[in-house]
Protein backbone atom coordinates (compact mmCIF):
# COMPACT_ATOMS: atom_id res chain seq x y z
CA UNK A 1 0.00 0.00 0.00
CA UNK A 2 3.13 2.44 0.57
CA UNK A 3 6.53 1.37 -0.13
CA UNK A 4 9.40 4.12 0.95
CA UNK A 5 12.32 3.03 -1.37
CA UNK A 6 16.12 4.22 -0.52
CA UNK A 7 15.11 7.32 0.90
CA UNK A 8 17.82 9.38 1.99
CA UNK A 9 17.02 12.56 4.73
CA UNK A 10 19.98 15.31 6.15
CA UNK A 11 18.97 18.37 7.82
CA UNK A 12 21.62 21.43 7.67
CA UNK A 13 23.57 19.22 5.01
CA UNK A 14 27.26 21.01 4.86
CA UNK A 15 26.94 22.53 7.94
CA UNK A 16 28.67 22.27 11.72
CA UNK A 17 24.74 21.35 12.42
CA UNK A 18 24.80 18.51 9.90
CA UNK A 19 22.34 15.88 10.72
CA UNK A 20 21.55 12.92 8.91
CA UNK A 21 18.62 10.79 10.06
CA UNK A 22 17.54 8.29 6.70
CA UNK A 23 20.62 7.28 4.51
CA UNK A 24 18.92 4.50 2.25
CA UNK A 25 16.21 3.74 4.15
CA UNK A 26 13.11 1.39 3.04
CA UNK A 27 9.93 -0.08 4.36
CA UNK A 28 6.84 -1.79 3.11
CA UNK A 29 3.36 -0.75 4.72
CA UNK A 30 0.50 -3.29 3.75
CA UNK A 31 -3.39 -2.43 3.27
CA UNK A 32 -4.35 -4.07 6.40
CA UNK A 33 -1.21 -2.27 8.58
CA UNK A 34 -1.73 -0.82 12.19
CA UNK A 35 1.87 -0.09 12.83
CA UNK A 36 2.86 1.68 16.16
CA UNK A 37 6.16 3.43 15.95
CA UNK A 38 8.93 3.49 18.92
CA UNK A 39 12.06 4.95 19.52
CA UNK A 40 13.90 7.33 21.41
CA UNK A 41 14.43 11.43 20.66
CA UNK A 42 15.99 11.96 16.97
CA UNK A 43 15.04 8.15 16.30
CA UNK A 44 13.51 9.52 13.28
CA UNK A 45 10.10 9.27 13.94
CA UNK A 46 8.30 12.40 13.16
CA UNK A 47 10.47 12.91 10.06
CA UNK A 48 9.27 9.56 9.13
CA UNK A 49 5.98 11.24 9.24
CA UNK A 50 7.28 14.64 7.91
CA UNK A 51 8.36 12.82 4.87
CA UNK A 52 5.13 10.65 4.29
CA UNK A 53 2.53 13.53 4.65
CA UNK A 54 5.06 15.99 2.16
CA UNK A 55 5.67 18.14 4.81
CA UNK A 56 9.62 17.89 4.00
CA UNK A 57 11.03 16.98 0.85
CA UNK A 58 13.10 13.79 0.19
CA UNK A 59 17.13 14.23 -0.41
CA UNK A 60 16.88 10.77 -2.85
CA UNK A 61 14.90 7.89 -3.62
CA UNK A 62 11.01 7.19 -3.56
CA UNK A 63 7.24 7.21 -2.32
CA UNK A 64 5.17 5.33 -3.59
CA UNK A 65 1.30 5.55 -2.75
CA UNK A 66 -1.23 2.25 -3.86
CA UNK A 67 1.48 1.87 -6.81
CA UNK A 68 1.96 5.88 -7.60
CA UNK A 69 4.81 7.69 -6.96
CA UNK A 70 4.09 10.76 -4.70
CA UNK A 71 7.73 11.84 -4.21
CA UNK A 72 7.31 15.15 -5.74
CA UNK A 73 3.76 15.97 -4.55
CA UNK A 74 3.36 18.62 -2.15
CA UNK A 75 1.66 18.28 1.23
CA UNK A 76 -1.32 20.21 -0.15
CA UNK A 77 -1.36 17.27 -2.76
CA UNK A 78 -0.76 14.25 -0.40
CA UNK A 79 -3.36 15.46 2.14
CA UNK A 80 -5.56 14.51 -0.05
CA UNK A 81 -5.19 11.08 0.18
CA UNK A 82 -3.39 11.27 3.69
CA UNK A 83 -4.99 12.74 7.11
CA UNK A 84 -2.88 13.42 10.09
CA UNK A 85 -3.72 13.88 13.49
CA UNK A 86 -0.82 15.65 15.67
CA UNK A 87 -0.06 15.74 19.26
CA UNK A 88 -1.99 19.33 20.03
CA UNK A 89 -5.10 18.82 20.32
CA UNK A 90 -5.72 22.25 18.83
CA UNK A 91 -3.94 21.26 15.32
CA UNK A 92 -6.86 19.28 14.08
CA UNK A 93 -9.70 21.28 14.43
CA UNK A 94 -10.04 25.16 14.42
CA UNK A 95 -11.41 26.35 17.54
CA UNK A 96 -12.96 29.34 16.59
CA UNK A 97 -15.63 27.38 14.66
CA UNK A 98 -17.99 25.21 16.16
CA UNK A 99 -18.09 21.34 15.75
CA UNK A 100 -20.74 21.41 13.28
CA UNK A 101 -18.41 23.76 11.32
CA UNK A 102 -15.39 21.65 11.51
CA UNK A 103 -17.23 17.98 10.48
CA UNK A 104 -18.47 20.48 7.76
CA UNK A 105 -15.61 21.34 6.80
CA UNK A 106 -13.65 17.99 6.75
CA UNK A 107 -16.48 16.36 5.06
CA UNK A 108 -15.48 19.00 1.91
CA UNK A 109 -12.01 18.24 2.16
CA UNK A 110 -10.92 18.83 -1.40
CA UNK A 111 -13.85 20.11 -2.69
CA UNK A 112 -14.98 23.35 -3.44
CA UNK A 113 -17.48 24.73 -1.33
CA UNK A 114 -18.92 28.58 0.12
CA UNK A 115 -19.82 29.55 2.88
CA UNK A 116 -23.63 27.80 3.13
CA UNK A 117 -22.76 24.89 5.19
CA UNK A 118 -22.59 27.61 7.94
CA UNK A 119 -26.37 27.63 8.25
CA UNK A 120 -27.22 24.25 6.05
CA UNK A 121 -28.16 21.73 8.94
CA UNK A 122 -28.93 18.82 6.18
CA UNK A 123 -26.07 17.01 7.48
CA UNK A 124 -26.89 17.44 11.29
CA UNK A 125 -28.09 13.96 11.89
CA UNK A 126 -25.70 12.72 10.03
CA UNK A 127 -22.86 14.18 11.98
CA UNK A 128 -24.65 13.20 15.32
CA UNK A 129 -24.38 9.58 14.15
CA UNK A 130 -20.94 9.77 13.88
CA UNK A 131 -20.40 11.28 16.76
CA UNK A 132 -22.53 9.05 19.36
CA UNK A 133 -20.12 6.03 18.63
CA UNK A 134 -17.67 8.14 20.38
CA UNK A 135 -20.06 8.15 23.75
CA UNK A 136 -18.65 11.77 24.86
CA UNK A 137 -22.05 13.36 24.51
CA UNK A 138 -20.60 15.65 21.80
CA UNK A 139 -23.72 14.68 19.43
CA UNK A 140 -25.43 17.27 21.86
CA UNK A 141 -22.79 20.06 21.30
CA UNK A 142 -23.01 20.37 17.66
CA UNK A 143 -22.96 24.10 17.73
CA UNK A 144 -20.68 24.43 20.63
CA UNK A 145 -17.01 26.22 19.66
CA UNK A 146 -14.68 23.59 19.61
CA UNK A 147 -12.49 26.23 21.91
CA UNK A 148 -15.03 25.24 24.44
CA UNK A 149 -13.85 21.44 24.99
CA UNK A 150 -11.23 19.43 26.24
CA UNK A 151 -7.86 18.12 25.06
CA UNK A 152 -9.61 14.13 24.92
CA UNK A 153 -12.87 15.50 23.18
CA UNK A 154 -10.83 17.88 20.52
CA UNK A 155 -8.32 14.37 19.69
CA UNK A 156 -11.67 12.18 19.54
CA UNK A 157 -13.20 14.93 17.20
CA UNK A 158 -9.83 15.24 15.02
CA UNK A 159 -10.11 11.37 14.49
CA UNK A 160 -13.87 11.80 13.10
CA UNK A 161 -12.62 14.50 11.39
CA UNK A 162 -9.75 13.00 9.85
CA UNK A 163 -11.58 9.67 8.39
CA UNK A 164 -14.84 11.71 7.23
CA UNK A 165 -12.80 12.06 3.75
CA UNK A 166 -12.14 8.04 3.38
CA UNK A 167 -8.45 8.62 3.17
CA UNK A 168 -5.56 6.38 2.19
CA UNK A 169 -3.74 6.30 5.03
CA UNK A 170 -3.69 7.73 8.57
CA UNK A 171 -0.68 8.88 10.33
CA UNK A 172 -0.75 9.62 13.94
CA UNK A 173 1.60 11.91 15.61
CA UNK A 174 1.74 11.21 19.23
CA UNK A 175 -1.65 12.53 19.36
CA UNK A 176 -2.30 11.00 22.99
CA UNK A 177 1.14 12.47 24.17
CA UNK A 178 -0.51 16.16 25.44
CA UNK A 179 -3.61 14.13 27.36
CA UNK A 180 -4.02 12.80 30.84
CA UNK A 181 -3.55 9.29 31.01
CA UNK A 182 -7.39 7.98 31.57
CA UNK A 183 -7.83 10.49 28.59
CA UNK A 184 -4.94 9.17 26.59
CA UNK A 185 -7.25 5.38 26.93
CA UNK A 186 -10.14 6.82 26.28
CA UNK A 187 -8.88 8.37 23.13
CA UNK A 188 -6.72 5.24 22.09
CA UNK A 189 -9.53 2.89 22.61
CA UNK A 190 -11.80 5.45 20.29
CA UNK A 191 -8.94 5.13 17.75
CA UNK A 192 -8.66 1.60 17.76
CA UNK A 193 -12.54 1.39 17.28
CA UNK A 194 -12.36 3.73 13.99
CA UNK A 195 -8.97 2.08 12.67
CA UNK A 196 -10.88 -1.50 12.80
CA UNK A 197 -14.13 -0.07 11.40
CA UNK A 198 -12.75 1.71 8.78
CA UNK A 199 -9.79 -0.78 7.79
CA UNK A 200 -7.24 2.03 7.47
CA UNK A 201 -3.96 1.49 6.86
CA UNK A 202 -2.17 3.41 9.97
CA UNK A 203 0.93 4.95 10.88
CA UNK A 204 0.80 5.83 14.71
CA UNK A 205 4.28 7.11 16.44
CA UNK A 206 4.26 6.41 20.10
CA UNK A 207 6.23 7.22 22.90
CA UNK A 208 3.99 4.96 25.22
CA UNK A 209 5.06 1.39 25.21
CA UNK A 210 1.89 -0.11 26.52
CA UNK A 211 -0.02 1.19 24.04
CA UNK A 212 2.69 0.22 21.27
CA UNK A 213 2.21 -3.07 22.35
CA UNK A 214 -1.54 -3.26 22.82
CA UNK A 215 -2.51 -1.70 19.78
CA UNK A 216 -1.98 -2.55 15.94
CA UNK A 217 -0.79 -5.78 14.11
CA UNK A 218 2.49 -4.24 13.96
CA UNK A 219 5.11 -2.85 15.63
CA UNK A 220 8.37 -1.23 14.60
CA UNK A 221 11.21 0.26 16.69
CA UNK A 222 13.80 3.11 15.05
CA UNK A 223 17.00 3.91 16.35
CA UNK A 224 18.97 6.27 14.13
CA UNK A 225 17.49 6.25 11.10
CA UNK A 226 17.49 2.75 11.22
CA UNK A 227 14.64 0.22 11.43
CA UNK A 228 15.91 -2.26 14.52
CA UNK A 229 12.71 -3.91 15.24
CA UNK A 230 10.12 -4.94 13.22
CA UNK A 231 7.40 -7.74 14.43
CA UNK A 232 3.92 -8.57 13.88
CA UNK A 233 1.49 -10.89 14.41
CA UNK A 234 1.74 -13.76 17.33
CA UNK A 235 5.12 -12.19 17.75
CA UNK A 236 4.28 -8.72 18.88
CA UNK A 237 1.04 -10.34 20.42
CA UNK A 238 3.40 -12.38 22.76
CA UNK A 239 6.25 -9.75 23.22
CA UNK A 240 5.85 -8.42 26.89
CA UNK A 241 7.09 -4.53 27.87
CA UNK A 242 10.37 -5.88 29.54
CA UNK A 243 10.71 -7.96 26.61
CA UNK A 244 10.86 -5.44 24.40
CA UNK A 245 13.03 -3.08 26.61
CA UNK A 246 16.05 -5.65 26.93
CA UNK A 247 15.31 -6.04 23.32
CA UNK A 248 15.87 -2.44 22.61
CA UNK A 249 18.96 -2.35 24.81
CA UNK A 250 20.86 -5.05 23.34
CA UNK A 251 19.99 -4.16 19.40
CA UNK A 252 20.90 -0.80 20.12
CA UNK A 253 24.05 -1.00 22.19
CA UNK A 254 25.54 -3.48 19.23
CA UNK A 255 24.41 -0.57 16.51
CA UNK A 256 25.96 1.68 18.92
CA UNK A 257 29.62 -0.31 18.95
CA UNK A 258 29.45 -1.45 15.57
Amino acid sequence: MLRLKNIFKTFNKGSINEQKVFENFSMDIGDDDFICVLGSNGAGKSTLLNIISGKIPLDEGNLILNGIDVTEDTEHEKCRKISRIFQDPSLGTNPSMTIYENLSMAKNKGNKFGLSFLVDKKDEEYFKGLLEVLRLGLEDKLHTPVSQLSGGQRQSLALIMAVLGEPELLLLDEHTAALDPKTSEIVMEITDKIVKEKGLTTIMVTHNIDHALRYGNRLIMLHRGNKIIDISGGTKNSLTKGELLCLFKDISDKTLFS
